[in-house]
């Protein structure tokens, strides 16, 4: 068995579908990084800000679906395997229309704790207004992509984030530069791209079900033992996801008071941390779809195996990325922006993206093997533990340090994250019979 092959199988299509996302992110940044003054690139950073916030507090949609189907996927149980898609989908669909249904009180909370300039709250009020309602169709996205990687489709992952982030990237040009719109056109194909994604997705879930001619009873789909299994992990996962978000909310909070330009230049700067995480990603997803299918197959050797072999990648595509930080780093930097006071600015604090990818990798490889094995109790005491670790050093760091000690208690996150998770690792092995 090549492990090589089967990471790369796994982790191929999925860093070019998550390659996507941020480039997403970097088109909007950059059609608002030409507009006149800073203001724009602020108010879409914090608009993005606020519903990576929401969804990704319910990422447990894509990584505890993942970890399930996986798990079945390894089983041969083909039923609950199918189960596994619908009762994710069914809930995503009902958080989604609960965002809707609370947008203004959540609305007023995101924007007061943030607290932006007054410029940049207005604006980003107007992209946070259109954009709430593609939250069902992103929440159902999620369990769908989770269950095609968890069963070895990253091929249809790969179709179903091309199709939304390559139409919103080709919707925003059009609306911003062509209609001449500003954040709402960001925000108005963001939706439309979200509702094409979620039909795309679930054509190719009914297409491999039906293929399979697997039917799913309601007795099963609301099996009680299931859903409490489902909604332990989505609670674990949730705690840990809402630690991880409350990070990155302080630090935009942290950077929003130093100034709109110091806002706008972060705002550049994780956009390039998240296409580092992004990449990096498809190894971790490749981790949590083997080890997953290893665990519930109850193999130990192929979960070490799925482990190493995956991380071994990662360090080494993580290395390839701080190099290629180091040497064109104001060469990408001046693709977001022809702002000279945001350029400096982001050029000042480059240094912390070029240490980012091997700061961060072993946090990111550790999370994808614990996903899919589904022990989450331990991902969720891990990033509360590692939240507490940031907090202390925010406290510290940034009065004596300003900006670079708010990048300094970033650093300091990612690798509280990977030791409290490697800590544990003896512990999760010894659970794997075989």
């Amino acid at each position: 068995m090549n492990w090589s092959r089967r990471v790369w199988r796994i982790s191929g299509p999925v860093i070019l579908s998550n390659l996507s996302i941020p480039l997403l992110g970097a088109v909007d940044t950059a059609v608002m990084g030409h507009m006149p003054g800073p203001a724009y690139v602020g108010a879409v950073a914090v608009g993005a800000l606020i519903f990576n916030v929401f969804y990704w507090i319910f990422g447990f949609l894509r990584m505890g679906t993942t970890g399930f189907a996986a798990q079945a996927h390894g089983a041969e149980d083909a039923v609950e395997r199918a189960a596994v898609i619908w009762r994710a989908a069914l809930v995503g669909g009902v958080l989604g229309l609960g965002l809707i249904v609370l947008q203004v009180p959540l609305g007023l909370a995101a924007f007061a704790v943030i607290d932006p300039s007054a410029e940049v709250t207005a604006l980003g009020e107007r992209y946070y207004d259109l954009r709430i309602w593609g939250a069902p169709a992103t929440l159902i996205t999620f369990a769908v992509s989770g269950w095609l990687l968890g069963i070895d489709r990253a091929t249809h992952v790969l179709a179903v984030q091309l199709t939304l982030n390559g139409l919103n990237i080709a919707l925003n040009l059009y609306f911003v530069l062509g209609l001449g719109m500003t954040v709402e056109g960001v925000a108005l194909g963001t939706v439309i791209a979200e509702y094409t994604a979620v039909t795309v997705g679930l054509l190719l879930v009914w297409r491999r079900l039906r293929r399979q001619q697997v039917l799913v009873s309601r007795q099963r789909l609301f099996a009680r033992a299931r859903l409490l299994a489902l909604f332990r992990v989505n609670r674990d996962i949730m705690v840990r996801t809402a630690c991880l978000q409350t990070a990155f909310v302080l630090f935009t909070a942290i950077g929003a008071r130093l100034g709109d330009v110091t806002l706008a230049a972060n705002a550049i700067l994780i956009n390039l941390l998240q296409f580092t995480s992004y990449g990096l990603d498809g190894f971790a997803h490749a981790a949590e779809a083997l080890a997953g299918q290893a665990f519930g197959a109850r193999r130990r050797q192929a979960f070490r195996r799925a482990a190493w072999v995956s991380s071994l990648w990662a360090a080494g595509a993580a290395a390839a990325v701080s190099l290629l930080f180091w040497l064109a780093g104001g060469a990408i930097l001046s693709l977001y922006t022809n702002q000279e006071d945001i350029l400096r600015q982001a050029g000042i604090y480059m240094p912390w993206m070029v240490a980012m990818p091997l700061v961060a990798v072993a946090s990111y490889q550790l999370d994808g093997v614990f996903i899919g094995a589904t022990r989450t109790v331990a991902m969720r005491n891990a990033m509360i533990a590692s939240l507490l670790v940031y907090l202390a050093v925010l406290a510290l760091a940034v009065p004596l340090w300003g900006n670079h000690g708010l990048w300094f208690s970033m650093v300091c996150l990612m690798l509280a994250r990977a030791a409290t998770l490697a800590v544990r690792w003896p512990a999760l092995e010894r659970t794997v019979e075989g």
